[in-house]
Parts: structure tokens; C-alpha cells; sequence
């Protein structure tokens, strides 16, 4: 039987948490925490590289960062619906690692994949509550829903000092050479916006946000649901 982890990260695909929470997620693991990424899909319609050297790129980042595991539901890429069958794979992952909190990309950005990943794991959270639904499986009830950003973002609810852990998110981010790296035609590999100074400007958010607060490095969080303070 697998362990109940903390946090739960869903991403569309492989690169998405590394992007969105890869600082938080190496702060948490530093902590003690068990972690885990789940991704829908291997990427498999990304314009460059292949489904094995995303899995290979996803295996490196995983292991930078330190997590439990990392899990993925093979879904269509390009390809996501809100379809029953679809749906249930999420639920039943929520149920087999019953994690504390689930985090997913926030609910509006420019890649659609991003924006369905959001809306799916909305709904198999709340679907993996219910004892009857898909009774031959344990119910699960997150405690708490996060929403991470990827390409837009907006003022957080919350955020994480991540100055300490931003090394490993770099060398997380940097596993998917097939993404990142500039494009090269004899490689037979396009342009993309990821492969044209898109990780520059993923630092350059993160230490925007982090001024904020007055620390070198930060990744935000919104929760659509009120966050509880006992005394401030």
C-alpha cells in the first residue's frame, strides 16, 4: 500500500510543476515532506523532443528535486476532455496516494492543456470524497486545493521563499534540455517560445514576486478558498 503523501502536484505535462513549483517543492522535501508529481500526459504533440526523452527529462527533474514518486496517467496530449473515463484515472490517483493537499495549475493561462488540468483535478478532488463513487476504492478528502502558475499569473494569496532551493529548481527545469535549450536546425528541432529565453524569464517572475517580500526568489499561490490564520 502506498504511503499517504503531503502534497500532490498535477501537472498536464512533464515540466509543468518544475515551472509553475519547483522551488516549493525541493523546500518541502528539504523539510521532510512527501511529495509526489503526477503528470496527465507525456507531451507527446511538444514540437520537440520525444515521448522517451521526456520521460528520461522527467525521471532527472524528479530526482533533483527529491521526490516520493512521480506518476503519469498517459492521457492524450492535446487531448484532455472533461470525460468520465478521464476523470476517474485523477480520482483514483487522488485515492491510491491520498495526499493531505493537491496542487494544479491555476485556472487561466494561455496553454488550454493547462487550463483543462485545472478544471479536471477540480473535479476528481471533489469526486474522491464520495464513498460511492467508484465504491471499490477508498474516498480520500484533500484537506486543501493550491493553484500554481505556469505562463500567467496574477497577485498570489500566498508565497514561497524559495532563494534557498532556487539551485535545484534550475537544474530540475534545465533536465528538459529537449525543451529549454535553444533550438537548433541540424538537430531537427524548431522554435519555440520555451526554447527562446523561456526560462529567463520564468526567474525573472519569481524574483519579481519575491521583492514583494523582500527576498531574492518566491513562487506564488492562489486558494479559492479563505486560508485560515489563528493569530496574526
Amino acid at each position: 500500500m502506498t504511503k499517504s503523501l503531503d502534497m500532490l502536484v498535477f501537472g498536464a505535462h512533464p515540466d509543468d510543476a518544475e515551472i509553475g513549483m519547483g522551488g516549493t517543492i525541493a523546500k518541502h522535501v528539504e523539510a521532510g515532506r512527501s511529495v509526489g508529481i503526477c503528470d496527465l500526459t507525456f507531451a507527446e504533440m511538444s514540437s520537440n523532443g520525444t515521448v522517451e526523452t521526456r520521460k528520461r527529462e522527467a525521471a532527472h527533474a524528479a530526482k533533483a528535486l527529491g521526490v516520493t514518486l512521480r506518476a503519469n496517467l498517459g492521457l492524450p496530449d492535446r487531448g484532455l476532455q472533461l470525460i468520465k473515463e478521464q476523470l476517474d484515472e485523477i480520482t483514483l490517483a487522488i485515492r491510491r496516494y491520498k495526499p493531505r493537499m493537491v496542487f494544479c495549475p491555476y485556472w487561466e493561462d494561455r496553454h488550454p492543456d493547462h487550463v483543462l488540468c485545472s478544471r479536471m483535478v477540480q473535479e476528481a478532488v471533489f469526486s474522491a470524497k464520495l464513498r460511492n463513487y467508484l465504491p471499490d476504492t477508498e474516498a480520500h478528502s484533500v484537506e486543501q486545493v493550491y493553484f500554481y502558475f505556469i505562463n500567467d499569473a496574477i497577485d498570489p494569496d500566498a508565497m514561497i521563499d524559495i532563494s534557498s532551493q532556487y539551485s535545484k529548481k534550475r537544474e530540475a527545469l534545465m533536465a528538459y534540455r529537449s525543451q529549454f535549450e535553444p533550438a537548433e536546425a541540424s538537430r531537427g528541432q524548431v522554435k519555440t517560445p520555451l526554447n527562446q529565453g523561456y526560462l529567463d524569464n520564468v526567474e525573472a517572475r519569481d524574483r519579481l514576486l519575491g521583492q514583494k517580500r523582500l527576498v531574492p526568489y518566491a513562487e506564488g499561490f492562489v486558494s479559492k478558498l479563505p486560508l485560515i490564520v489563528n493569530l496574526f
